[in-house]
């Protein structure tokens, strides 16, 4: 199994609980500094972080899977032509774990389900989605498709790479200059007026966009002001499948 669940440090939880809980996530694991939502595609975990650090307001690129050791092998035997062996088990101080090693020096972890389906309390229209930022869109999309993402067409013209994960979420390439870096946004199977029109009525601030690809949602983010934060988190309509 591959699910997509990354891990956003926050300082300000409960506002995060909040705007998770207006987008239709439903919180399925509560360890006080370590909170899981579902959506109806994909996962995201909160964790505790000491307000104004460079912790704060940053998000870590992970995914979930069954069997960690399995899946560590399946990764490696993919790799093999490539004469690299990027998965390597460990034990965090969370449990038992894979970190995914790329060439471009950009790394992740694949910890294991402590749950396996999707909370079908979640709106369904709703995706978590996982972005890699690199100047090598190339070896991240290799990377990628030894994890076991599955491509996901995108226009002949966009310089892109969508990938999904067979349990759920949505994992992006996407070409960036500088070091390597992780980013979090959402998908919306459905119009976005009436999900803009849910978050106003909770007291949370968005606009929509119409951009190239279609619209997107800019929600007021709720770690504004911390080092690590955007000024807005995003959520784009999702693209077809076809």
């Amino acid at each position: 199994m591959l699910r997509v669940r990354p891990v956003h440090f926050t300082s300000r939880t409960d506002t995060w609980k909040q705007f998770l809980t207006v987008l239709g996530m439903a919180q399925t694991e509560d360890d006080g500094g370590w909170q899981v939502f579902d959506s109806a595609s994909g996962r995201l975990a909160l964790h505790g972080a000491e307000a104004g650090s460079g912790q704060d307001g940053r998000t870590v690129f992970a995914v979930e899977v069954g069997d960690v050791a399995e899946f560590a092998r399946r990764t490696n035997d993919s790799a093999q032509e490539e004469a690299t062996a990027p998965a390597e088990l460990l034990t965090a101080d969370h449990g038992e774990a894979c970190r995914i090693s790329a060439p471009d020096g950009f790394s992740f972890l694949a910890d294991k389900a402590v749950h396996g389906a999707q909370c079908a309390d979640a709106d369904p229209a709703l995706a978590v989605v996982a972005v890699w930022y690199t100047a090598d869109p190339e070896a991240a999309v290799r990377t990628m498709l030894h994890i076991g993402a599955r491509p996901r067409p995108v226009p002949d013209d966009d310089e892109t790479a969508d990938f999904t994960a067979k349990n759920g979420g949505v994992l992006l390439v996407r070409a960036a200059s500088g070091p390597s870096r992780s980013g979090l946004g959402f998908e919306y199977g459905g119009p976005l007026e009436p999900l803009r029109e849910r978050l106003a009525a909770a007291g949370i601030a968005a606009g929509i966009t119409e951009e190239a690809f279609g619209s997107t949602l800019h929600v007021a983010n709720p770690d504004a002001g911390s080092p690590s934060a955007p000024a807005t988190v995003w959520i784009s309509e999702r693209r077809p499948m076809g």
